[in-house]
């Protein structure tokens, strides 16, 4: 399954300002302070970011740490996101590591995490 796929609903940068009600730069300064992450994706390859990675108040503070850990462990911001948007039936929440991270099991993803950089 391709990235694209794999996440189902991205945001534009632009869609992200609309939908938080903050300007474009305010957006493209939390992909650039790694608050949220982005990939280039469809035909037009467009920056996006997934949309499980906002919510109303802004970026999941969740994240950051994460993707810290991740990007540590060698993984580039697509392998990061696939990882954190592939199924893995082996965490206390049915889906995804995004899904058990936006269910306050934090620390159990992020063990994961840091085993697969070792």
């Amino acid at each position: 399954m391709d990235l694209e796929t794999l996440v189902g609903e991205w945001l534009t940068v632009p869609d992200a300002a609309e939908r938080l009600g903050v300007p474009l730069s305010r957006v493209r300064q939390m992909v650039a302070d790694r608050e949220v992450i982005a990939t280039r994706i469809g035909e037009r390859k467009v920056t996006a970011i997934p949309a499980k990675f906002v919510d109303e108040n802004g970026p999941r503070p969740e994240l950051r740490g994460t993707f810290t850990v991740l990007a540590d462990g060698g993984m580039d911001d697509a392998e990061i996101i696939e990882w954190l948007f592939t199924p893995d039936p082996t965490l206390p929440v049915e889906g995804a590591p995004i899904d058990a991270l936006r269910a306050g099991h934090k620390t159990e993803v992020r063990r994961r995490a840091q085993e697969l950089a070792f």
